[in-house]
């Protein structure tokens, strides 16, 4: 599951295949605004380049990996009320308890999420936002549109983030030094993750990873059911 929405400008260079269908189920993306999405998306690269590329080098040097995977548990769990609400809300209720019940034996056998002892007992992972759960209820997509520091989206997209702030778990912790610690250790822990992908990076890179966006999202908005053939498959 991808984390907090600060993140969306990362997550997407974890797919590294051609593309052939967008959420809309086009052949082509809808990107009637895309002069100003990629001058925002040059301003995102450079954060990006100064600030959260050299800290996730520098974690990943010095966090072990059991300690790295550990905290990616951790973050995957702390957030996981997100998609149980929003399986409530597209009508599945079957999945949202079974997801409680991952949630709470991960946060207590699993010691606060650290370990996922809930998959190894056969309660896999599942990811669920207020994008998708907007999708079920019939709105469409919009054009593609890139965010300051957020990163990739639509205009449905950006609406369900909204959701997505509110069912955070952290944006209630009134502390703001720790609820700010906890989001920092996310971005860069995920970031971390992502390194090794940059590798896979062909051509264009606004456009690949635009192109990684949509299809991601079509992917989740189908509960992960892809037609035969479709580049996607075991890339989530």
């Amino acid at each position: 599951m991808k984390r907090h929405l600060l993140i969306a400008c990362l997550v997407t260079v974890s797919a590294g295949f051609s593309f052939n269908a967008f959420a809309d189920g086009s052949s082509e993306a809808y990107d009637p605004w895309e002069g100003y999405n990629r001058a925002v998306f040059s301003f995102n690269e450079g954060v990006d380049n100064v600030i959260l590329k050299p800290l996730s080098k520098g974690y990943r040097a010095i966090a072990p990996e059991p300690v790295e995977t550990g905290v990616s548990n951790f973050f995957d769990n702390l957030f996981y009320p997100t998609t149980i609400i929003n399986q409530l809300l597209q009508g599945k209720p079957k999945l949202a308890v079974q997801d409680t019940m991952r949630f709470i034996l991960n946060s207590t056998v699993g010691i606060l999420g650290f370990m996922d002892v809930a998959k190894k007992i056969g309660f896999e992972e599942h990811s669920e936002d207020f994008g998708q759960t907007l999708a079920v209820w019939g709105v469409g997509d919009g054009p593609y549109m890139v965010l300051p520091i957020l990163g990739p989206s639509s205009v449905r997209g950006s609406v369900g983030w909204v959701g997505d702030y509110f069912t955070n778990p952290v944006s209630y912790i009134e502390d703001n030094e720790t609820r700010y610690a906890l989001l920092g250790t996310s971005i860069i822990d995920t970031r971390a993750e992502l390194l090794k992908a940059e590798s896979i990076i062909t051509g264009d890179k606004y456009t690949f990873m635009r192109d990684a966006y949509l299809q991601r999202r079509k992917y989740l908005i189908n509960d992960q059911m892809v037609e035969e053939n479709d580049p996607f498959l075991d890339q989530e």
